[in-house]
């Protein structure tokens, strides 16, 4: 840390300094007082209770390697009597830190109304996850197995993250859920909002710089490849200035294939059976069963319905 001739660094000036910034931070933000007395949600432990939860609907893929089928159900039993606990203790913090105001009561009947109700749904994500693997292996020719989908893709890994990631955050837990959501980005470059509702048989190609914005709304049998863009083309501002937290963003109705680089914007209906080609630029609703693909200088639409171009789609 320091030489002969050298002036040591003073350690305790920084810590001090810190401090002053922190807690400059903390009275801009309304944050002051007993911030922080109860904790706060962890990434670390939230990545591993999603990795818990995990082996939890797939142990045989995604538990230990030693593990059978005749110990299955011991295996799925202590990782959810282990991670259960776990997961109350984020949502605790996320609780505390949201709402103080409720009382310590209400918090940790909240806090076990949540996580017995997500451990109730577990049946039912797995369904879901079932169907977005068997869409991913019958959509793609490269695939071997659905082991291999569910081992290998990493469009499964962010809707594992997902569809649990969703629960939290319909229940109650949006922050624990967020980080969820930001694991999941972090290992494979898929950005879905919590908030996103998606329906079954979902396959996400490839996945890299997959945008999924929180007021999507995905119909069944979606598929989208990688770079594909479901966000949000303005932001609307209350009388402050405040940016307001409404529907921004498209819906994606049932059967729609909608490939690389694709960027769709703003809250607008792309209709049943539609396919949107790579790189296009849509930000106006097409009726169902469209083609929409990019040329240069300009579009090519072709759709099943006579309408003008102009009036439903833009580049």
């Amino acid at each position: 840390m320091s030489g002969p001739n050298s002036t040591p660094l003073e350690i305790a000036s920084i810590v001090a300094q810190l401090r002053t910034v922190r807690e400059n931070w903390r009275q801009l933000q309304g944050h002051a007082g007993e911030f922080g007395a109860h904790g706060f949600p962890s990434r670390q432990m939230v990545n591993r209770i999603i990795d818990d939860l995990s082996a939890a609907l797939f142990p045989l893929r995604l538990g230990p390697s030693e593990l059978t089928v005749r110990d299955e159900d011991e295996f799925v039993r202590q990782s959810l009597e282990a991670v259960l606990p776990m997961l109350a203790n984020q949502v605790r913090m996320e609780l505390y830190y949201v709402r103080p105001e409720r009382g310590s009561q209400a918090i940790e009947r909240a806090v076990k109304a949540i996580v017995e109700e997500l451990a109730l749904r577990l049946p039912a994500i797995r369904k879901l996850l079932d169907s977005d693997l068997e869409a991913a292996f019958n959509g793609d020719p490269a695939a071997r197995s659905v082991d291999e989908v569910l081992l290998c893709y990493p469009g499964t890994i962010a809707l594992i993250h997902h569809r649990i990631a969703h629960e939290l955050y319909l229940l109650g837990a949006p922050l624990v859920a967020r980080i969820m959501a930001e694991n999941a980005h972090s290992r494979t470059g898929i950005d879905i909002h919590p908030g996103a509702s998606i329906g079954h048989s979902f396959f996400i190609d490839h996945g890299t710089g997959v945008v999924i914005g929180q007021t999507a709304i995905i119909g069944d049998r979606v598929r989208l490849y990688q770079a594909v863009t479901l966000g949000a083309r303005s932001f609307t501002t209350d009388a402050e200035g405040r940016l307001l937290n409404e529907p921004r963003h498209p819906i994606i109705e049932d059967d729609v294939t909608i490939y690389a680089g694709a960027t769709v914007l703003g809250r607008i209906t792309i209709g049943k059976g539609s396919v949107i080609g790579g790189n296009v630029w849509l930000t106006r609703s097409v009726p169902a069963g469209s083609r929409v693909r990019q040329t240069q200088p300009s579009i090519n639409i072709e759709t099943a319905d006579p309408c003008d171009p102009a009036d439903w789609v833009a580049l």
